[in-house]
């Protein structure tokens, strides 16, 4: 076959590739609002898991028929950039070109060596310009209260919402409504050119339908997102009205599982997004829809462009050392950067294959606001001399297996990246009792909220959680994590003689996977005014029933409740509503 043939017959092959990866990724989306009209919540958590891997399986599938129908398994660098600049005329029409570039380098990396990756090949920076893409529904429809009313334009927009259910009290539902927008615009200065702007899409989540849009008032945009509910009946109502940019900023959180967005051009919705969201970057908004590939990839090109525009070192990350990872960051960037070490500490009974197991268990599930996502790299190339000397001596000392040297690169097989925070015991060290008290608080609300996901997080001890920049208790060490169901919570039987209560063991048998919740007081904290405040706040933390409970709950197929807004942002539950 005459070489421009076979080039373009290659890029067809690819552009298919990521077609059909669309066309399935989309489909479980689409499901989504079925799974919220019929209240089938275990589908759509069924479903959100399934979702994160159609990406890799497509990879997967393109490069074998890649390998099969074209023997491609060598770089013929005569073919490959007429390869890719065909693949580009591909895209000049498409909807989702951003996301089929990043598939195309996707497939590229896993048919070849590392050695090869460069822009001449790959897409390194975007060919195709996303900021004008229009398909032929609208990106969002817009209200104008100042012609017929709030009332009236809040009454429209709710009865323009596809949800193909009945609002239980649509008048309280707009009265809840205006009164929010009412308040905001008061709060900044409401004038006379005002629009309401509502995504045309619903976002999906759980047992939860967003409405995403923002207020126009003049230049000023305020985010507006609306959270949306069933009750036991089966009709909707609204449960909370969010305009201030942090509560929104939570909702959209990298601890938080990802949306359910049925639209054909992704890029659109980043674009909104962005506008109400302008500490959001283009790698957490694609990772928020479930793009998370994508949001890698942009991810990576901002980090390299700092890298570029910095000059500080990297170092090992502030607090205690891991058993399981080597920690380093680079001070003037807000992530961390982890390797699995070569060897464990003997307290660990863990493997290898079993840590990376467990990372990945995470982006399947739904983190509920308090277990961060993480991004894994493989091949990662880092500039030699940005790394201190004590982090290069502690690589490879720990983590030889898993570096190479090349000419002055260091180049890591296989990584992680994830949002660094500052270690939960190494923040409670300069707090007064009071300050602690809340910290505490939150930490213990973060254990109940990732019990009610279905995990117990194995290492409780607070240098596996992190304080984020709103004082938000995050868990980041997966690799004693283990699904509820598995584990066995038992109470600490009474010692039968005194010489059993005194002795240095344990007086009775202790099974893999058994829990004794009322050692949490004791190892978890390591003062005493610390272990005072925690238990006087969550005593049912360090009760074997509760876990039971919750274990029975998760069992029996209940979805447990974790609301992604505060409390203090709900209406009032109206009745029959099904907890």
């Amino acid at each position: 076959m005459p070489i421009q043939q076979c080039a373009e017959h290659i890029a067809h092959v690819l552009l298919s590739g990521f077609d059909r990866h669309h066309r399935i990724f989309t489909e479980y989306n689409r499901r989504a609002a079925q799974h919220f009209h019929d209240q089938s919540w275990l589908a759509a958590k069924q479903d959100a898991r399934e979702q994160v891997d159609l990406y890799d399986e497509r990879v997967r599938e393109c490069v074998n028929i890649l390998r099969e129908e074209e023997d491609i398994n060598e770089l013929d660098e005569t073919l490959w950039p007429k390869v890719k600049r065909h693949y580009i005329n591909l895209l000049y029409n498409h909807l989702q070109p951003e996301l089929a570039e990043s598939f195309f380098n996707s497939v590229f990396c896993k048919l070849f060596n590392r050695r090869y990756y460069n822009n001449q090949y790959i897409f390194f920076h975007q060919a195709i310009n996303t900021q004008h893409i229009e398909c032929e529904q609208p990106d969002y429809r817009a209200y104008y209260p100042e012609q017929t009313g709030m009332n009236e334009e809040i009454r429209r927009l709710l009865e323009e919402l596809p949800l193909d259910l009945p609002f239980a009290d649509i008048e309280r539902d707009i009265a809840n409504i205006a009164s929010v927008v009412d308040l905001t615009l008061e709060q900044k200065h409401h004038s006379s050119h005002l629009q309401l702007q509502i995504l045309t899409p619903i976002f999906y989540r759980n047992k939860g339908a967003y409405v995403v849009g923002r207020i126009l008032n003049n230049a000023r945009k305020t985010p507006l997102v609306i959270a949306v509910l069933q009750n036991a009946q089966g009709e909707c109502y609204v449960d909370a009205v969010l305009t201030n940019p942090d509560d929104v900023s939570h909702i959209f959180s990298f601890t938080r599982a990802y949306f359910k967005v049925d639209f054909p051009v992704p890029s659109v919705l980043v674009q909104f997004m962005q506008s109400i969201l302008p500490t959001k970057n283009l790698a957490d908004l694609y990772t928020a829809i479930g793009f998370h590939k994508q949001g890698k990839n942009e991810f990576y090109r901002a980090f390299l462009y700092h890298l570029r525009h910095s000059s500080d070192s990297f170092i090992i990350a502030p607090g205690e050392e891991g058993m399981v990872m080597m920690v380093f960051t680079l001070p003037s960037y807000p992530y961390v950067f982890k390797i699995i070490k070569d060897k464990f500490h003997p307290n660990k009974k863990v493997t290898h294959a079993l840590v990376k197991q467990r990372y990945h268990l995470i982006k399947q599930l739904d983190r509920v606001g308090r277990m961060a996502d993480t991004w894994q790299f493989s091949y990662v190339a880092f500039p030699r001399d940005r790394f201190n000397d004590e982090l290069l001596e502690k690589i490879e000392a720990t983590c030889a297996e898993n570096i190479i040297h090349e000419d002055d690169k260091i180049v890591i097989n296989h990584l992680y990246i994830e949002r660094r925070m500052t270690p939960l015991n190494l923040y409670l060290r300069d707090l007064d009792t009071e300050h602690s008290a809340k910290i505490l608080k939150d930490y213990g609300k973060a254990i109940e909220e990732i019990a009610a996901a279905g995990i117990f997080p194995g290492d409780l001890l607070l240098k596996n959680f992190g304080v984020t920049r709103h004082e938000r208790i995050v868990f980041y060490d997966y690799d004693e994590i283990v699904p509820i169901e598995e584990c066995r919570f038992r109470r600490i039987p009474p010692p039968r003689t005194p010489e059993q209560e005194m002795a240095s063991e344990p007086w009775y048998s202790i099974g893999e996977n058994d829990v004794f919740p009322e050692e949490f007081r004791s190892f978890l904290l390591n003062t005493e005014t610390l272990r005072h405040t925690f238990s006087k706040d969550f005593p049912h933390l360090m009760r074997a029933d509760y876990w039971q409970d919750v274990q029975n709950r998760i069992n029996d197929g209940e979805l447990l409740d974790v609301y992604p807004y505060d409390d203090r942002r709900r209406f009032s539950i109206p009745t029959g509503e099904s907890l």
